[in-house]
């Protein structure tokens, strides 16, 4: 694969958080700072992503999510980076919901796929790389392109994804796509552009095997769970050695199949059990 032209903004592994409710679902503030620091202080982290699907983002308010970024960067802003996530359908909400990341004092955005994509977007990939677009022209921040499964009628081509990668302020793809062989295209297609675009894997079903292919780190809502040993298995891959990352491997493979037995919707509930 071609060699990146310059560093990368993001690489390592970014766990996603998990945000701690009070029982009037109004944010537990102790409760998330004390996570926000378990995560920080876990060996190997080099981040940390706000208002992603771990931190139950579609549930949550414009308010809401500016007091969850509010939180993380008083907490631990000054250990690491911090990403929020962009949810919207619409790209204006998602610009506004980007100048608030900024104005917070994020270090970049997490962009996730409108779900009206699924009716049909991937024919029409002008849509997407429109809707990036102008996120990128009407806010001067790093963008993380977040790529669903192709199955779910939301994740973008290789091809759409090379073009992503040119946009000047996307630095970074979060590969979800579940399916190792559309990883490897994906990372195939990034690489091509010799842009200095990370490719984060969230495919922690199969994580060593992205790993192996080349993946620049991880984002990972299960990270809010076992970053160490993720950054551990990490290592280990970078440097080559296999017996180590096979063993770090075979440690989270059953909290993979407890986190992701169906109901699939349930993996987060789990994961906050699990750090109870």
């Amino acid at each position: 694969m071609p060699a990146m032209s310059a560093p990368l903004t993001f690489s390592g592994v970014l766990p996603a958080n998990l945000l701690p409710l009070q029982a009037d679902l109004s944010i537990d503030d102790p409760a998330y700072r004390a996570h926000l620091r378990w995560l920080v202080d876990a060996p190997g982290v080099t981040g940390v992503v706000v208002n992603g699907h771990a931190a139950e983002v579609a549930s949550l308010s414009r308010e809401e999510r500016r007091q969850a970024l509010a939180i993380a960067l008083d907490e631990v802003g000054g250990a690491c980076p911090i990403i929020s996530g962009v949810y919207a359908d619409g790209t204006q909400d998602a610009v506004a919901l980007a100048r608030d990341a900024k104005a917070g004092g994020a270090a970049g955005i997490l962009v996730f796929p409108p779900t009206l994509f699924m009716w049909g977007a991937q024919l029409k990939p002008d849509m997407a790389i429109r809707h990036y677009s102008d996120i990128a022209g009407a806010v001067d921040i790093p963008i993380i392109v977040f790529e669903y499964p192709p199955a779910s009628g939301i994740g973008y081509t290789p091809e759409t994804l090379a073009k992503l990668a040119e946009i000047p302020t996307v630095v970074g793809v979060k590969d979800w796509s579940n399916d190792i062989v559309a990883f490897e295209q994906n990372l195939r297609a990034i690489r091509a552009t010799e842009r200095p675009v990370a490719v984060l894997s969230s495919f922690t079903m199969s994580l060593m095997a992205t790993f192996l292919l080349g993946a620049d780190g991880a984002i990972s809502g299960m990270g809010s769970v076992v970053a160490d040993l993720q950054a551990e298995m990490f290592e280990a891959c970078q440097k080559g050695d296999l017996e180590r990352a096979r063993g770090g491997n075979d440690r989270l493979a059953p909290l993979v199949r407890v986190f992701y037995a169906p109901p699939f919707v349930d993996m987060h509930n789990r994961m906050k059990e699990a750090r109870r």
